[in-house]
């Protein structure tokens, strides 16, 4: 799994670069994650990036085991007075090899999905590895629902990349890129319009 760093700290400077050039009006749009900004989701891998095992316990027990709340708090820690104290703050972290108590593919699927969820309401694009998008997927239906993950949800249908080797499941197809198909399974309902096939209905459904 020590591959999973050098991913993270190519995903994190490719980010670092696409936030410079913003305007503070593009800091604070919308992002593709309810009720945060552009500015939050940066504040919240910045906050991210810098917790290590047991401070993830602490600031748990702080936010009384609410998850929502823990990463409230986390966004409110790290936000910058400024968007370039943020991003001063995001450069400084793309190197760290700390992590929550998680799998470690799930670091590749924090920082696929919420570079999107950044780069989509601007119109930014990126072209990232494939390999990098099929491992985020993988480990996205492979998750429970509880820990952020889309076992159940995608159970009854098969899931079919356009631009890689990559099928999982069994049932009726749902095709698309593989990164629409990760943002779909990470509850990003937007991306479903990229996708096509049978068990889109289905998917749709259970998302």
């Amino acid at each position: 799994m020590g591959d999973v760093w050098p991913i993270v700290h190519t995903e994190r400077a490719a980010l670092v670069a696409d936030l410079e050039g913003l305007t503070d009006a593009q800091w604070e749009q919308s992002s593709l994650c309810t009720g945060w900004s552009v500015h939050d989701v940066a504040a919240h891998l910045v906050d991210v990036a810098r917790t290590t095992r047991l401070g993830f316990l602490a600031t748990m027990a702080r936010a009384r085991f609410d998850f929502d709340r823990q990463n409230a708090d986390g966004v409110r820690r790290h936000r910058g007075a400024t968007p370039q104290q943020t991003l001063s703050a995001l450069r400084e972290v793309i190197g760290r090899t700390s992590t929550p108590p998680a799998p470690l593919d799930s670091r590749i699927v924090e920082e696929i999905v919420h570079g999107e969820d950044i780069r989509r309401p601007l119109g930014i694009t990126r072209a990232y590895p494939v390999a990098a998008v099929a491992r985020a997927l993988l480990h996205q239906v492979g998750t429970k629902g509880a820990f952020g993950g889309a076992r159940e949800a995608v159970s009854g249908v098969r899931l079919l990349a356009t631009d890689a080797d990559l099928s999982i499941g069994d049932g009726p197809e749902v095709t698309g890129p593989a990164l629409s198909l990760l943002l779909a399974v990470s509850r990003r309902t937007g991306a479903l319009d990229d996708l096509t096939g049978p068990g889109l209905g289905t998917l749709a459904r259970t998302l």
